[in-house]
Parts: C-alpha cells; sequence; structure tokens
C-alpha cells in the first residue's frame, strides 16, 4: 500500500511524475490531517500558507481513501484546473484511476433549446434590417454545440460569461422546460448531473452547493447526500455566500418571466387566469412604484412605509396566480404553480420581519429591483447541514485565522468543537521579499489622496521596471487612479497599463502575464484568487486597509447587530475581516520560491493606529522599512538580479 511518506518524499510517486516537485513538510502533514479526517469522518479546518501544495495535499488522500468524495471550490477556474489537469496527474502517478465528474450550475451548460430559439430571433431580426456581432457569435456557440461533450460554455474560446449572448443560450431554474423539453434526451445539465451520480470524485462550485443546501434544487441532493466526504476548497468564501444563498432575494425580472411564461404556456385565456394575471401584474407595478429611484442599495426600514402593503399584495398575487395554475391540468401549469409560490414565499420572507434577523434591502439596479434578505446568522443551519451527515467535512484555504484564532471563520459557520490546523508557508519571505511602509503619505480620507499616493509610488514603480500591481478598495479610486496615472505619464507610458473593467478578467491577467512589465490597476477580484508566478509581478502596492466601509448597508446592520447582543463589532468583525482581505492582497506577490519582490502599504494607520500591530502580525514573515531609499535598493536589485538571468521570459531591465 502506497505511504503518504514515500508519495511526497524526495524518491516518492510526485517527485517521479512530476518535474519540479518539491517536497514540502507542510504539505506531507497536511495530507495527514486530511487523511485522518477522511478515515475517521471527522470537521478539519487548514490554513495552509501560499506554496504549501494544498490541492495535492488533500487530492491524494482523497484518492487513497477510495471514498466517494465532493471537492467544492470558490471558483469555475479552479473546478477546471481539478478536473482537467490535477487529479488525471495524480491518479496516473499514483496508479488509482478514477470516475471523476466535473459539476457546474446550469447557467455555465448550453442550453440547445434555447440556442435553437436565439437562432430563430436572430433571423427574424435580420429580416427586419439588424444585424452585427451577435450572429458571428451566435455561429461560432452553433458550431461548437455540434461536436461538444459537455456543454460546457467555457470551452468556447474567447466567450466570456459577460457576453449577452450567454443567457441567451443558457437556462435557469426559472424557465427549464424539464421533461417536457424537445431537447431533454440530448439536454447537457442532465447528463452532467448523471455523470455526477456514478462518479467516484465530484468537483462543484461553492454556489451550487450551498443554492442546493438552501433551495434543495433537484438532481443535485442525491449526489451531496451520497458522499462520504467533503472537502470545500477556498473555504474563506463560505461564510459571506451562506449569508447570501440562506437568505431571500427576489427580482422584478423573476417574476415577469414567470408571467410571460404563464401567457406563453398555459390557457391563459380563461377568465380566472386572466384576472390573476392582472392582479399579479398590477400588484408588480405598484411594487415598483414605491421604489427609490436612484440606482442603488437601500435597506427595506427606508421605505418599508410605502412597501409594505404593495409587497403583501404582490406575494398573495401570486399564490392567488398559483393556486389558479394548480387547477389546471398541464405539466407546464403545476410547475409554474410551484414558481408562483416559491416567490410568493419568499417575498412574505423579506417583508415579514420577525422571520428571522437579518438585513433587508431594496435594490435597484437598471433591469429592475431586487428584495433581499440576508440573515446575520447563519451558524445554527449551517452547523445543522453538517450534522445531518456522517461524512468528513475538510475546509481549507490560505486565510482563515487570525493570527492563530480560528473563531471569526469556525464561529459563522457553526464550526465549534472542529479540529483546526495552521500550516506556515515554505517560502523565504526574509530573502524573498520586502514590506515597505511610507512614511510621509496623507491620511487616506484626506481630499487628493489617490494622486499623492500615485505620485509617491511611480518611484518604485520605475526601479521595479514595472511588474506591478495596484490594489484598490474601491471602484471609484480605481477610476481616479486610472485618470491620474494617464495624466501623468502622458502620452507616451513607460509601462502600459491594465486597468479591471475595461476588458474582461482573464484576458487582462494573460495580457499582463505576457508584457512582464505591465501595470495593473484592480479591486477585490484582484485581491485573491490571482496568481501570477515568476517575474511578471514583481510589486503589489495596497493603496488602503481593506476595511468595508461602515456605511454600506449590509456593514453598518451586522455592525448594530453585533453591538446590540453586547459585542464589540470593530474587534469581532470589522478587524479581522480587514486582516484576512490584506492577506489575501499581500498573498498575490510571492506564488513561488523563484518569486521576489516588495509590498508597499499605503495606508499609514497600519502604522499609527492600535490594530496596526495586529495587522502587521498576520501577515507573511517579510522584512519591513519605512525608509523610501531602501525600498528603491531593493528593487534595483531584484532588476539587476534578473538582467543577469539573461533569461527571455524575464523583463529587460537595462
Amino acid at each position: 500500500m502506497l505511504e503518504l511518506g514515500d508519495i511526497f518524499g524526495a524518491d516518492g510517486a510526485l517527485r517521479l511524475a512530476l518535474a519540479d516537485f518539491t517536497p514540502r513538510p507542510q504539505q506531507l502533514r497536511m495530507a495527514e490531517c486530511v487523511a485522518r479526517a477522511l478515515e475517521g469522518r471527522e470537521l478539519l479546518v487548514v490554513e495552509a500558507g501560499t506554496g504549501i501544495g494544498k490541492t495535492f495535499a488533500y487530492l491524494v488522500p482523497a484518492l487513497l481513501s477510495g471514498a466517494r468524495v465532493l471537492i467544492s471550490t470558490g471558483t469555475r477556474t479552479l473546478q477546471d484546473q481539478l478536473y482537467a489537469r490535477d487529479l488525471p496527474l495524480l491518479a496516473a502517478a499514483l496508479g488509482r484511476p478514477a470516475r471523476v465528474a466535473l459539476l457546474k450550475g446550469r447557467a455555465n451548460y448550453l442550453c440547445r433549446h434555447r440556442l435553437a430559439r436565439s437562432r430563430a430571433q436572430l433571423t427574424l431580426d435580420v429580416s427586419q434590417g439588424s444585424s452585427g456581432e451577435p450572429g458571428s457569435w451566435l455561429a461560432r456557440i452553433e458550431r461548437w454545440a455540434r461536436t461538444t461533450r459537455s456543454g460546457d460554455l467555457a470551452e468556447v474560446p474567447g466567450l466570456s460569461d459577460a457576453h449577452p449572448l450567454w443567457a441567451s443560450v443558457t437556462s435557469t431554474r426559472d424557465n427549464c422546460l424539464g421533461t417536457r423539453c424537445e431537447e431533454f434526451a440530448r439536454c447537457h445539465v442532465a447528463a452532467a448531473r448523471r455523470q455526477a451520480q456514478e462518479a467516484d470524485i465530484v468537483i462543484v462550485n461553492h454556489h451550487l452547493l450551498l443554492a442546493d443546501l438552501a433551495l434543495k434544487e433537484d438532481g443535485f441532493a442525491d449526489i451531496l447526500g451520497a458522499a462520504d466526504a467533503i472537502i470545500l476548497d477556498e473555504a474563506h468564501q463560505l461564510p459571506d455566500l451562506a449569508m447570501q444563498l440562506f437568505g431571500a432575494n427576489v427580482s422584478s425580472r423573476r417574476i415577469e418571466h414567470l408571467l410571460e411564461a404563464v401567457r406563453l404556456e398555459t390557457v391563459a385565456s380563461a377568465p380566472a387566469m386572466q384576472a390573476a394575471l392582472r392582479g399579479a401584474e398590477q400588484a408588480l407595478a405598484e411594487v415598483a412604484g414605491c421604489i427609490p429611484r436612484d440606482i442603488g442599495r437601500v435597506t427595506w426600514e427606508g421605505c418599508a412605509a410605502q412597501l409594505e402593503r404593495p409587497a403583501g399584495e404582490l406575494s398573495g398575487s401570486l399564490l392567488a396566480l398559483g393556486e389558479c395554475l394548480q387547477s389546471g391540468e398541464q405539466i407546464a401549469a403545476a410547475q409554474l404553480a410551484a414558481r408562483a409560490a416559491e416567490l410568493a414565499g419568499q417575498i412574505e420572507r423579506i417583508a415579514d420581519p420577525s422571520e428571522l434577523e437579518g438585513l433587508r434591502t431594496v435594490e435597484l439596479t437598471p433591469r429592475g429591483f431586487h428584495l433581499h434578505l440576508l440573515p446575520f446568522d447563519v451558524a445554527e443551519r449551517f452547523r445543522s447541514v453538517v450534522e445531518s451527515r456522517a461524512c468528513a467535512w475538510i475546509f481549507t484555504s490560505a486565510t482563515l485565522s487570525f493570527g492563530e484564532d480560528f473563531s471569526h471563520f469556525t464561529d459563522r459557520l457553526g464550526l465549534s468543537g472542529a479540529q483546526t490546523v495552521k500550516l506556515d508557508s515554505p517560502f523565504n519571505y526574509e530573502s524573498q521579499s520586502l514590506l515597505y511602509l511610507p512614511p510621509a503619505l496623507p491620511a487616506p480620507a484626506e481630499p487628493g489622496y489617490v494622486r499623492s499616493m500615485l505620485q509617491a509610488m511611480l518611484p518604485l514603480i520605475q526601479a521595479a521596471r514595472g511588474g506591478a500591481f495596484v490594489l484598490f478598495t474601491s471602484h471609484r479610486a480605481l477610476r481616479q487612479a486610472a485618470q491620474v496615472l494617464r495624466e501623468l505619464w502622458g502620452a507616451s507610458p513607460p509601462f502600459r497599463l491594465y486597468v479591471q473593467g475595461e476588458a474582461p478578467r482573464e484576458r487582462l491577467l494573460a495580457e499582463f502575464r505576457a508584457d512582464g512589465d505591465g501595470v495593473l490597476l484592480g479591486t477585490a477580484s484582484f485581491w485573491e484568487g490571482v496568481d501570477v508566478k515568476g517575474a511578471a509581478l514583481r510589486l503589489v502596492i495596497i493603496e488602503k486597509l481593506p476595511f468595508a466601509s461602515p456605511d454600506e448597508p449590509i456593514v453598518k446592520a451586522r455592525i448594530a447587530h453585533i453591538g446590540s447582543r453586547g459585542g464589540n463589532a470593530f474587534r469581532d468583525f470589522q478587524l479581522p475581516e480587514a486582516a484576512l482581505a490584506l492577506k489575501q492582497g499581500v498573498g498575490r506577490l510571492i506564488r513561488s520560491e523563484s518569486d521576489y519582490g516588495a509590498v508597499v502599504i499605503c495606508d499609514r494607520r497600519i502604522v499609527e493606529r492600535f490594530y496596526g500591530a495586529a495587522l502587521l502580525a498576520a501577515l507573511p514573515p517579510m522584512p519591513c522599512t519605512r525608509d523610501p531609499e531602501e525600498a528603491l535598493r531593493f528593487l534595483h536589485r531584484h532588476c539587476a538580479a534578473l538582467r543577469m538571468r539573461g533569461a527571455s521570459a524575464q523583463p529587460d531591465c537595462a
């Protein structure tokens, strides 16, 4: 039988299969902890520092265990990596073949019925004189559809999920025709679920997993119930996702789609049905008329006086519509009735302040309104989910603890009693990195801070010859920074500027990596889940400490909720959240043993406020300086070292 020590050792199976594999004691220890948890069906929380190789540390024990394992990730990118690269490689190296299935949410799979509808609509549009890009993209999708086996739209080169056609050729829970669909025999969603039910290892993502736990969507619960172990990677995302998905959310578009489907797919000419439809349409219009006209989110309490009665009438009208539909004999009518009842129940939960403690909000977007309920505390509900399944639960991420304390994570998910393990990164931060805290910048709240910060950073960017991430805490600061940099650099910028929002995220990253000397400006989505190994990234500049704005409705309500229970919101919520986000941002820099570079935290509060020491203590053990000349010398030395290597992939520092 293969032993973990041999597999992860200097002459083990992984070293033989992977030329660049490096044995790491932390990786072996994590694998041993995961193996024990799998065998004993235990609850385990592991913080695995950057570079440990946590993916292999849980995949190897999972393959060796022979158990039926569900692996949940934070992103579709990691899902694809596990399925297409990591698991096949490890199964071959260990001689342990396994049936592996990749299962994503239905919005990732081509719906052949809706593809045909999109072609018919485009043909109609062309006949009426319009044409353009959608036609070429639709033809590309149609060509791919003739050969794809999975139906996963990620296979279509260049197609982003933000493309308008994406939603047109995929289905939702609300518009899926199910067994009534003429393409059901070739349905990619149904095929993916069948494959998952037959697999030894199933790879899902957190959103799909939690949506199923919250909504019990048909077709997935059987897979979860049959698992011997559930491994959750990038687990730091779970508390906030659980808060969203264990709450309630109703949009005007969902209601409009329901009413449209009732008109199209049932005998809507009956007098009772017409009356029920009119009642629902009028109630929807009345609620829409009570929503504040400014785009954005406000608390329910801010407009409850106007909304309470119309919301109740909308819920009642949807119930009445559902009852009218139930009286019919069509299968379609029964499914529509269930949708109407679900929407009515969601609205009732949101409008009822006694339902649970949480934040209720009203949000206006260019596409309509949303009503939200976000529960403050999901610990009891999540714990009941864990306890109801006699399997191992393993949570892992690079950022789960604040210092040595895991309670900020475990308490929010009700994981009291879980075994916790913290494994530090194997990287040599003492020699590979420098933390620079500028001494003379204005306070972040002062006017002109972004301009002053960027002007102070330009010598560092020049010394590093680009290769920089500049991370912001708001889109407003990001836009301002892009404008300032373009103004300062003029018509002939020394480095190419990549700005979040000006191109898809993955394209920005690919071009930044290929450039080698670029400067990328990003907000939240670039603070985590971004892996730029090698010389392309050698400087990370953090504009401001990532404290969530206390004026945001969600943050403000959580602060008030913690205070009402006698807690200290800053100590128990705001500071740990900022520390974890800061660890994520700093963690973008050193991604391998050969990486080298500097992190700059521009926010003077990290040295002036009492909490700064706690934030610094949460970071990797990097040498720290406040001397700008030392920071410049460090970056110049790094650039010279790269030049001496002479590798074509390295930036030209001449």
